[in-house]
């Protein structure tokens, strides 16, 4: 049962590090005026993604799908890209635990074999890697899917206010 929770609480965690840099906004200009502080706190808001402005995450792609006008054979075609990408995901995600609870075990002692130990985390980051490669390259794929009019119509969607008027996490106050 502690494996389970440990293995979900990996999987989300995650899950939301791949996916959060994904769904931001780009940057402010920098020549915008500054906002007018908040009077009531706000948290930090973490870095922008570099990459964020040019590719378009599956969630909004598959949630604006009627908007975009895509076509049954490219709604096939990521489907399947989606449901091979979660397949081998979750294949990564048990062999990272698995990788993790070992590198956990090795640093038990007071004493840590360092060559040991850095040769576990090379595994551990090796699969980490393997995961954001899978990642970038399911983004890839279905960029690729699109017409650059679908890829217009993502970006005005991505850019444009939550229906509360409220901005999107991770993007400036308007």
């Amino acid at each position: 049962m502690k494996r389970r929770i440990g293995i979900i609480i990996a999987i989300l965690s995650l899950s939301l590090l791949v996916g959060i840099p994904l769904l931001r906004a780009q940057q402010p200009p920098q020549n915008a005026t500054p906002p007018t502080p908040p009077r009531a706190p706000v948290p930090p808001v973490p870095p922008m993604d570099p990459l964020g402005d040019v590719m378009f995450p599956p969630e909004l792609i598959m949630a604006h799908a009627r908007e975009i006008g895509l076509t049954d054979e490219q709604k096939a075609f990521m489907r399947g890209e989606i449901q091979k990408t979660t397949t081998r995901f979750l294949e990564l995600q048990w062999q990272l635990q698995d990788a993790m609870e070992a590198l956990h075990q090795i640093m038990k002692p007071n004493s840590v074999d360092e060559q040991q130990a850095l040769s576990q985390l090379d595994k551990v980051l090796d699969t980490e890697r393997q995961i954001k490669h899978l990642h970038f390259s399911l983004g890839i794929r279905l960029k690729n899917q699109l017409t650059s009019e679908q890829q217009t119509k993502l970006r005005a969607m991505r850019m444009a206010p939550w229906p509360d008027g409220q901005p999107r996490p991770g993007e400036p106050p308007q």
